[in-house]
């Protein structure tokens, strides 16, 4: 499977620009399109479980982590973070980036980062997508759904329900929506590609994407 390194330059070196200019990060990778390919892979030899499943998303998140570690050597704590609950060594980090990944079965890294968000005291959260808003149905599915630019917690847990699956394509999902509504965290989902549109969210500019709060 390709590795998208073009992308991963271009969010170095945004990510590095806003070091200089003071803000620290804590970028958590998700398992994407690797962790679906290994699902499917296994699904077509045996049947496995929805605990399979998701270890199998949780480790290539931490592959995914370790790259992203790797590529900001200079910058990132030598630790990544598995386990939001175990903080001692990453409450006060004072390198200018932290790397997490996935933690245990019957949580995304979505969750994670609101846990994170939680203990450490911040308020908001960028999480990539691969479209530039929220809509109110999957626009691939249905061609009339509406973007939405802003939404209320309690109106978006209308849209992606309760439950959460292994595997499951939501811009942010059931449980963490549940989490960061009662920690009062606000979450802006955008098109992770469009570096420009980024920078502008960073500088408090206009830019596309959902505003959930």
């Amino acid at each position: 499977m390709e590795i998208y390194w073009k992308f991963i330059k271009k969010f170095k070196k945004t990510i590095e620009k806003y070091i200089q200019k003071k803000h620290k990060f804590i970028i958590i990778t998700g398992g994407g399109r690797i962790a679906r390919k290994y699902a499917e892979a296994a699904k077509k030899i045996y049947k496995i479980d929805d605990e399979d499943k998701d270890w199998l998303g949780i480790h290539a998140t931490r592959m995914n982590a370790h790259f992203i570690r790797t590529i900001f050597k200079k910058e990132a704590h030598p630790r990544i973070n598995k386990n939001p609950n175990d903080l001692e060594d990453f409450y006060n980090f004072k390198e200018n980036i932290l790397v997490a990944a996935g933690w245990r079965p019957g949580f995304s890294t979505d969750y994670d980062a609101v846990l994170l968000a939680k203990y450490l005291g911040i308020k908001n959260i960028v999480n990539f997508s691969n479209v530039n808003y929220v809509y109110t149905k999957d626009p691939k599915k249905f061609p009339k759904a509406k973007k939405i630019k802003s939404i209320t917690w309690k109106d978006f847990r209308k849209i992606v329900g309760t439950k959460w699956k292994p595997g499951m394509n939501m811009p942010f999902d059931p449980i963490d929506s549940k989490l960061a509504e009662e920690e009062d965290i606000t979450v802006a989902i955008m098109n992770g590609k469009n570096m420009n549109n980024l920078e502008n969210y960073l500088d408090d500019k206009t830019f596309k994407g959902t505003i959930i709060s």
